[in-house]
């Protein structure tokens, strides 16, 4: 009997060489997959089907992750504000541990002796979805036929041509990577640390002009409603504003973080709806949230970031930190005003029960109602008090 493997495909160059290699030159059942993270239309998952079924494949899968995508994974982005190096809401290496673990479920369902994927030996795909694997289903082999063979782009088209593959063999200008948490842009400028994209490298064109004047609602954290019409799930609503924002130009950028390999490294993205989320939600915590959740949350949410960007998100950790960025959004909710313009927004305020600028209290530099000035002569003598005693202690030096 042929031995079963799983294949994370995308249909592209790389897992095209892995269809036919796993299947004509090693003789395996070929099992391909592909995940779905809310990037993928109805009309190109059917055509990469068609291509998994002419390399060859015993039987080809599609796995829909994208509410559990967001309920695992992007829900708790969110509730932390995470944009890694404050600039990058972890788009593609969030959608990447999705994915791993989407696939490694499925082999473990069907009882593959392998699995495998196109990774090279150059990003940090490689050792997500290794890492996913390995601790998932530890007794499974993983086959990585780009890494191990350390191929050339040239050297696999040479190969797919000569086993009869037709395909485009034309590589895109710019390496297009989409997902509901932003899509990546990755050429040859990124490759460089000077040079911006150029307009014609980014997916969506800007289209939009005139200002536009939106209010999300949120309810404990979780947006779920646009200019008054609720959404049934939070990836509707994602999506809903997609389309409105990413017109303006909104969320574009390029960001420089560090590799888990080690290296520096640079991706370009856009992310309009992710980016007007996270600042609509983070204005919304500011206004009903006590100081220290704030500072804790700031520090455990850019661990969180930083953990699962390096793919350790079933790390147990990660479901301790998940249940304490819950609990912070037991309070906010509310609604948020963002005004949209080309290439730029801006969230202009919030209306919320749970606002703790609530004018009951007092007004900022005007007026208290809680407090008469003698309580705070005496409070700042206390407050101050042991910083005095030092200075008096030590005023000889």
């Amino acid at each position: 009997m042929k031995q079963k493997v799983v294949l994370a495909y995308s249909g592209g160059l790389d897992t095209s060489f892995c269809c036919i290699y796993l299947t004509q030159d090693l003789g395996m059942e070929v099992h391909s997959v592909i995940v779905n993270t809310g990037g993928f239309s109805d009309e190109e998952l059917k055509g990469v089907e068609e291509r998994a079924y002419k390399m060859g494949v015993t039987s080809h899968h599609v796995v829909d992750e994208t509410e559990n995508f967001y309920n695992t994974c992007v829900k708790y982005l969110t509730f932390g504000n995470v944009l890694k190096n404050n600039t990058y809401p972890l788009s593609v290496s969030a959608e990447r541990v999705s994915q791993a673990t989407a696939i490694a479920n499925y082999a473990k369902e069907i009882g593959a002796e392998f699995v495998a994927h196109g990774s090279t030996g150059a990003g940090n795909d490689q050792v997500r979805f290794d890492m996913i694997f390995n601790i998932l289903i530890p007794d499974v082999k993983i086959l990585t036929p780009i890494r191990d063979l350390k191929l050339s782009r040239e050297e696999e088209i040479t190969y797919l041509k000569e086993h009869g593959v037709d395909m485009n063999f034309e590589k895109a200008k710019y390496s297009i990577n989409k997902g509901i948490w932003g899509t990546s842009v990755g050429g040859k400028e990124t490759l460089t640390s000077n040079l911006g994209l150029p307009e014609d490298a980014w997916p969506t064109p800007v289209t939009e002009s005139a200002a536009r004047n939106l209010t999300l609602e949120f309810k404990q954290g979780e947006l779920f409603a646009i200019d008054g019409t609720g959404y049934d799930h939070p990836t509707k609503a994602i999506q809903a504003l997609q389309a409105i924002t990413q017109p303006y130009g909104i969320g574009r950028d390029i960001h420089v973080g560090d590799t888990i390999i080690g290296i520096k490294g640079r991706v370009g993205f856009e992310a309009a709806a992710p980016i007007v989320i996270i600042k609509s939600h983070h204005t919304l915590e500011k206004h009903v949230l006590t100081k220290w959740q704030l500072s804790w949350k700031d520090q455990l949410a850019s661990f969180y970031g930083n953990w699962l960007h390096e793919g350790q998100f079933h790390d147990p950790i990660m479901r301790d930190i998940e249940a304490f960025l819950n609990s912070t959004q037991a309070k906010v909710s509310g609604k948020v005003f963002v005004e949209l313009n080309p290439y730029r927004f801006q969230v202009t305020g919030i209306e919320s029960d749970h606002d703790l600028m609530s004018n009951k209290f007092g007004s900022y530099g005007e007026m208290n109602n809680a407090w008469t000035g003698e309580d705070v002569k005496g409070f700042s003598k206390i407050f101050g008090n042991q910083v005095m005693i030092y200075h008096k202690v030590n005023s000889a030096e």
